[in-house]
């Protein structure tokens, strides 16, 4: 039996390692990304290709976006534009960025719960929604945005999950690592070679400085 991890997509093969899965401890991580032995899934079969759906039919119906989301949209158009190279379309973003973000009312009360539904909400109900649309749209840069955002979204929620049980311990004598292409979080002395998600060298990793003493 193989099972999979569904951050990075390391195998952990019963056959060549001798140990059964279920033999692992709890604390058992995946050698690659960190991510906890309770994430990985039994390796599925295959499935055969699908036929390409009919483009879909653009909906008519708009949605007006916060301020903190057109600052996370602009945000995110900055970097597509640095990767792009295009430096100048990067600046404009980031100054739009900015003044939605100044204009973004404080959030009431926020917790480490209601942080955790939203990453919930992500992953039982966002991701699946946006994939699918994008599967009947025929749209593959969304569907690749979409696996690469649900890797790193899965990967928030149970770093944030086990900072809950944990509190400041976690993160004593270690360093905080984000991917500056895909955003994938990485807890560790040294960042990991390659990024487990987007598969980038660990140079593009920042290391996030400043926080509270643990």
């Amino acid at each position: 039996m193989r099972y999979v991890c569904p951050i990075c997509g390391y195998i952990y093969d019963e056959a060549a390692e001798g140990v059964p899965f279920d033999s692992l401890p709890d604390s058992w991580a995946c050698p690659m990304c960190g991510a906890p032995k309770l994430m990985f899934e039994p390796e599925a079969a295959p499935e055969p290709p699908k036929p390409a759906a009919a483009p879909a039919a653009l909906d008519d119906d708009l949605q007006q976006l916060s301020a903190g989301a057109l600052a996370a949209l602009c945000s995110n158009l900055a970097r597509g534009c640095e990767k792009q190279y295009k430096e100048e379309e990067a600046a404009l973003f980031r100054q739009i960025a900015d003044f939605y973000t100044a204009a973004a009312p404080a959030a009431e009360k926020p917790s480490l719960e209601d942080l955790a539904a939203l990453f919930r909400d992500d992953l039982d109900s966002g991701y699946p929604g946006l994939t699918a649309a994008a599967q009947a749209a025929g749209d593959r840069g969304t569907q690749r945005v979409c696996v690469w955002g649900e890797k790193v979204t899965r990967m928030l929620y149970t770093l944030l999950d086990r900072y809950q049980r944990e509190g400041e311990a976690f993160l004593a004598g270690t360093q905080v690592w984000v991917c500056s292409v895909c955003g994938f979080v990485y807890i560790g002395g040294t960042p990991p070679a390659i990024c487990p998600v987007c598969k980038v060298p660990a140079w593009k990793f920042d290391k996030i400085e400043g926080r509270r003493p643990a």
